[in-house]
């Protein structure tokens, strides 16, 4: 997925296994976030900072979406845990991370293994890809602010 593209119109089921829909959100920007795994020192930091800033996030028009690999029951115990105020995606055949190239090859230790690289997708109201902050760009602790300062 590159900027200006046309984001999938559906885009996968949340921890309650409801089909979310680039429709459901018409009329709407969408900060789509793509992270490694619930409740890792980075994840959680990115997704707390998302919470925090959700009021402005909203104020500015975003919906706050979410995607992993985890289960909607991981899901559901993130979300509770951190009182998170947005949908998290369990795309747990990693085929919307395949569909926005964020999933590949990774390594830590000297140990290779596919994975979700973290990546955030700012969708237009037309559903059209207009920034994306890569994992180099992306400061987990200050991301909500990031996405409001993006130009």
């Amino acid at each position: 997925m590159n900027i200006g593209d046309k984001a999938p119109e559906i885009l996968g089921t949340d921890e309650n296994g409801k089909t979310i829909r680039l429709s459901d959100y018409k009329g709407q920007k969408i900060a789509l976030y793509f992270y490694p795994k619930d409740n890792t020192p980075g994840c959680t930091s990115e997704a707390c900072s998302l919470r925090d800033g959700y009021h402005d996030l909203k104020e500015a028009g975003y919906a706050v979406i979410g995607a992993s690999v985890d289960s909607e029951a991981s899901h559901r115990k993130f979300i509770e845990k951190h009182q998170l105020p947005f949908p998290l995606i369990a795309d747990t055949a990693h085929e919307l991370a395949e569909a926005f190239g964020v999933w590949g090859e990774k390594s830590m230790c000297g140990r290779k293994y596919m994975g979700v690289f973290r990546t955030t997708f700012l969708i237009n109201e037309e559903g059209v890809v207009e920034k994306i902050f890569t994992p180099k760009d992306i400061k987990v602790k200050e991301h909500a602010r990031q996405i409001l300062t993006a130009k």
